[in-house]
Formats: structure tokens, C-alpha cells, sequence
């Protein structure tokens, strides 16, 4: 095979356990593709045992397709940064296609990194993202969501799609997303540092430089949480945080129409499916998302006490904020 075609996945994980094991089985799978599997796991002592035997039996048994391609790298947990730790993986490897994916991100099939990378036979598309597939035990809300973010039709976007699609336009996701090194280097790559959107920052630069970002539909992934209302406030406050950091990016651009129409969207179809009680769970998640995402927004005038306590990412609060 052409290495040219090859990708180097870079998977960083924090307490990675059984959805873990079997991302890598599926992975495995497709290791024709790969050119290196670069695992940056978070505090070493909180991987098991189990984890690292497996890690360490696909990289070194001649027996596995990943042999010789796996590595295993450790960091602090102060240390991980959503741009500054893929960063470090993307400077790792050297195939000219790189391919982020969060560790509970599972293949839907064998075809995911082929599917993934046919969109680079357009030399214009700097990024290719996948699609994400509600788990068995999500949620209607949650579901219904997956399929107005990903839906089945694939798109190329580009900066004219701006004025229609507004910040869906540079919409992308490192669930799995795959990036064109050789833009990726001339661009100057991720932000330093970023508590989230790390995707969509570096997104908004391909545009705005020419390029294309594409939503490959055929490329699945399996993906999807069931929130509590604390993880939905705090998970969004990083969010507006991460807007209010990068107004250069997101300046100008409304994201709360894409939100308000998403949340009617939702609510109309679980009236269609009789589910009047997820109604109103959908109002109470609504309004711990907006609340977080305004907190975070406004995070210039929180108390530094207050930064901390509604972040999710509290150690980027403590090594940039001052703490």
C-alpha cells in the first residue's frame, strides 16, 4: 500500500478501561492504514494493569497487526491541554495524514480510516471528521442530537458556507478527525493552549487560509454520553470559556441560534414520540447548558473562586489562571 495513504492515530486517554480495549481491537483491524498508534495516557498510575499488558501485547507481539506501530507515552494530568497534548502527538509522527480520536470512540466497522481519508484525494480538504453514532444506551434527547450534528450526508465546507452555516461551518471534532500534516505544519498547527474547541479553532484557520474541511458521513464512529445536568453546565462553561479566549475565531459569530434551534428541533420530536417527561428533562439540560455556556462566556467577571469551581478542566484554570 501507498504510505502516502497511511495515518498516524494519536488516541490520548485518560482512566482508558473496556471501550478502550475494544477501540484498539477495532482498530487493529484496520492496521494496513496505520502508520504509527500514539497513545498519550494521563497519570500513569491510574492505568491498569490490564490496560497497559494490552497495550504493550499489541505493540510487541510480532502475532499483532499493530506490531512495531504502537507507543505509549505518559503525562501529568496538569500537563494535559486539549491543544497542547495533540499537538505533541501530531509532532510524534510523520505519515502525512493524522488522525485524533478520543478513547471511547469505536469504529462502527472496519472501513472507518479508508472512509476517513478518501476525502484527501481532493488536495484543497485539510480536514476529514466522522461521523458519531448514538450508543445502545443513549438517550432519545441525546440521540436525536447525534443525528442533527452528523448527519448522513457528507459536506464539503468551506469560508463562502460561513454566511449560511454560520459556526457550523468550521464545525469539526477530534472524536475522530483527520488532518493533512503538510497544512497542518504551514498553518502553524493547534493553538498553544485550549480548554476546549481546539478542533474548531484550528477549523476556522483552514477556511479562513482557502482550504476545505470535510464531514465524511461513510466514516462512523460509535459515540455518545448520557450527561448529568452538573457534567452538562460545567462541560459548557469550558465551552463559552473556550469562545471568550478566541474571539478572534468566534467574534461575530452567534452560536446560540445553532443551540436554540437544536433545542426545538429536539423537543418537537420527542412530542412525535410521546415522550412529554423527556420534554421536560430537555428543558432542565437546556438550561444547566446555557447557564454554563453564558458563565463561561462571561468568565472576566467570576470571582477567581468561582472560574475554578464551574470549570470541568479545573488544572487549566490552575496553570493559566493563576491559581
Amino acid at each position: 500500500m501507498d504510505r502516502r495513504l497511511k495515518a498516524d492515530i494519536i488516541i490520548p486517554v485518560y482512566k482508558p478501561g473496556e471501550l478502550f480495549l475494544e477501540q484498539l481491537l477495532r482498530l487493529s483491524r484496520q492496521a494496513s492504514l496505520i502508520e504509527r498508534l500514539i497513545i498519550i495516557n494521563t497519570e500513569e498510575e491510574l492505568m491498569g494493569e490490564e490496560i497497559k499488558k494490552a497495550v504493550s501485547k499489541y505493540g510487541a507481539s510480532p502475532n499483532s497487526p499493530l506490531f512495531g506501530k504502537t507507543q505509549l507515552i505518559h503525562i501529568k494530568k496538569r500537563e494535559f491541554d486539549h491543544a497542547a497534548t495533540r499537538r505533541m502527538g501530531a509532532e510524534m509522527g510523520e505519515a502525512e495524514f493524522f488522525v485524533f480520536m478520543t478513547d471511547d470512540a469505536l469504529p462502527e466497522d472496519d472501513s472507518l480510516l479508508l472512509e476517513l481519508l478518501k476525502p484527501f484525494s481532493d488536495e484543497n480538504v485539510a480536514l476529514s471528521y466522522a461521523r458519531q453514532l448514538p450508543r445502545k444506551d443513549c438517550r432519545e434527547a441525546e440521540r436525536f442530537t447525534r443525528a442533527f450534528n452528523y448527519p448522513e450526508d457528507s459536506l464539503i465546507k468551506t469560508e463562502a458556507d460561513i454566511g449560511r452555516l454560520g459556526i457550523k461551518a468550521f464545525f469539526a471534532s477530534d472524536v475522530c478527525c483527520a488532518y493533512r500534516r503538510s497544512v497542518y505544519g504551514k498553518l502553524g498547527g493547534f493553538v498553544d493552549h485550549a480548554i476546549f474547541n481546539e478542533d474548531m479553532i484550528y477549523a476556522r484557520k483552514v477556511l479562513k487560509n482557502g482550504y476545505s474541511i470535510s464531514y465524511t458521513a461513510s466514516a462512523k464512529v460509535i459515540h455518545s454520553h448520557n450527561y448529568s445536568l452538573s457534567e452538562q453546565f460545567h462541560r459548557n462553561f469550558d465551552l463559552g470559556l473556550s469562545q471568550a479566549e478566541n474571539e478572534e475565531v468566534f467574534g461575530g459569530i452567534k452560536s446560540e441560534g445553532e443551540g436554540v434551534k437544536l433545542v426545538k428541533s429536539t423537543a418537537l420530536h420527542l412530542m412525535k414520540k410521546g415522550m412529554p417527561l423527556s420534554v421536560a428533562g430537555l428543558f432542565f439540560s437546556s438550561a444547566a447548558k446555557y447557564a454554563g455556556y453564558l458563565s463561561g462566556k462571561n468568565y472576566r467577571r467570576l470571582p477567581k473562586r468561582l472560574l475554578k469551581a464551574f470549570a470541568m478542566n479545573k488544572d487549566y484554570i490552575d496553570k493559566y489562571y493563576g491559581f
